[in-house]
């Protein structure tokens, strides 16, 4: 009696996703808890030694190739600490739960019956062919931002890489919102009307210097991915609002060293690249468990409310002083369709816990390195405690390293996840014609 009970239960429960099976709690515990069993460990590394450059051969494994490089010619050192777990929202687990067994892919690799969560929990393997395309699948519809975010202030500074100058500094407010596959914020799943099929908004203001105050860029993204983005800039000092072109994407962003596709790590479609999973090490990651353990910078008059940004130092000033972590690594490399395109390829480092992307290189069209890309991650609560129980991981320093320039675009972080800073409404171009009036 109790086995046919128990094949009911499993029948019953199997009709209720339909045709698809659902995923295993073994594979939702390994992908979102993944140090429940202990910390990933490399031979000959213990937590807490400073790594420099009369050290780093004995820990070229375990540090991504553009940052051993610079630590090898003495540009910065590494401050390693313990690992931490950085959970996600139990809402988005919850929803990975509930619909990644529906999940596929369509023949030409757009994402399909995904409602929210983690597309894709399963560990990649190297014979799926698929795992890359997967994996930034997994980035795409992942938690970076929560289902909306505030930065402000965003600090964005130009230095000179050689002499540590600082040649220019921008102040920022920017706003996400996704408007579908929410799993936090009410309405759930997705925000209505929507008419355009918008999948995620980004728009951002600046505040200041004076010569570029109230310029404006708003970022559409739709859920088809093979639609183009729209994108919108609002220019100050003409009072106008012009439509950028798909290829302006890959210009320098107002003479910084980042392009619209590079925020975030990556912020293009996906079905502008060729994605491959190269496999899944242990790297050093720059994780932030207190805002203690970090340097933080010395000016706290740049914050009304007194909140101190994590300092940079090293060469040129371009490296962030944050501590360094194992963490356990899925590496994707990314091949621009377009044969126009400036980049040859990106590889992105995901954290195989948050999804997101710490670390990520970019080559040149020869084929030669160009820009790193580390993005310093931290706990919701110990960034501001408005974040507690948010679930995100915060983004909390980054850096746009030129090697090729010795230039840099340094970024400094106050975040908060809410949602009464993000109405819909902000998010068109009426508002920036409005606003910028």
């Amino acid at each position: 009696m109790r086995q046919r009970l128990t094949t009911l239960i499993a029948f019953t429960g199997l009709l209720a996703v339909g045709a698809h099976a659902q995923v295993p709690e073994e594979v939702i515990q390994q992908s979102f808890f993944p140090y429940e069993d202990g910390m990933p460990g490399a031979e000959g590394y213990e937590p807490g030694v400073v790594i420099n450059k009369d050290n780093v051969d004995q820990y070229e494994g375990i540090i991504d190739e553009f940052l051993y490089r610079y630590v090898k010619n003495g540009w910065t050192e590494l401050r390693t600490k313990p690992n931490f777990s950085l959970p996600l929202h139990p809402n988005y687990v919850q929803a990975t739960r509930d619909h990644a067994g529906s999940v596929s892919l369509s023949p030409e690799g757009a994402l399909l019956d995904h409602v929210a969560g983690r597309p894709f929990p399963q560990a990649p393997s190297l014979d799926d062919p698929e795992a890359g395309l997967k994996q930034i699948w997994n980035y795409q519809r992942g938690f970076n931002a929560g289902d909306s975010e505030t930065i402000k202030p965003f600090y964005w500074t130009f230095r000179d890489g050689k002499t540590g100058k600082t040649e220019r500094q921008i102040r920022f407010h920017w706003r996400f919102l996704n408007w579908k596959h929410r799993t936090v914020f009410d309405p759930k799943p997705d925000i209505e009307p929507n008419p355009g099929g918008i999948f995620r908004s980004i728009y951002g203001t600046v505040l200041e210097p004076f010569d570029l105050a109230n310029t404006q860029l708003l970022i559409q993204r739709y859920e088809d991915d093979l639609q183009r983005d729209d994108a919108w800039l609002y220019l100050g000092f003409q009072r106008r609002v012009r439509r950028l072109a798909s290829g302006q994407i890959t210009d320098a962003f107002l003479g910084t060293d980042a392009m619209i596709e590079d925020f975030e790590g990556y912020n293009g479609r996906v079905s502008d690249y060729e994605w491959t999973y190269i496999g899944t090490r242990n790297v050093l990651m720059p994780f932030i468990e207190s805002r203690d353990e970090a340097t933080l910078d010395t000016e706290p008059e740049r914050d009304p409310d007194g909140f101190r940004f994590i300092a940079m130092g090293g060469q040129g000033n371009c490296f962030p002083q944050s501590p360094w972590r194992l963490r356990t690594t899925h590496v994707v490399e990314g091949r621009p369709k377009d044969p126009s395109h400036p980049l040859s390829k990106r590889v992105l480092f995901f954290d195989s816990q948050t999804g997101t992307a710490p670390i990520i290189h970019v080559y040149d069209k020869k084929g030669d390195p160009w820009k790193w890309f580390p993005i310093c991650k931290t706990r919701p609560e110990a960034h501001l405690p408005i974040n507690h129980d948010s679930g995100v991981p915060i983004e909390d320093c980054a850096v746009f390293w030129d090697e090729q320039a010795d230039h840099c675009t340094t970024l400094q972080f106050k975040v908060m996840i809410n949602k009464e800073d993000t109405k819909p409404l902000l998010f068109n171009v009426q508002n920036m014609r409005k606003t910028g009036r």
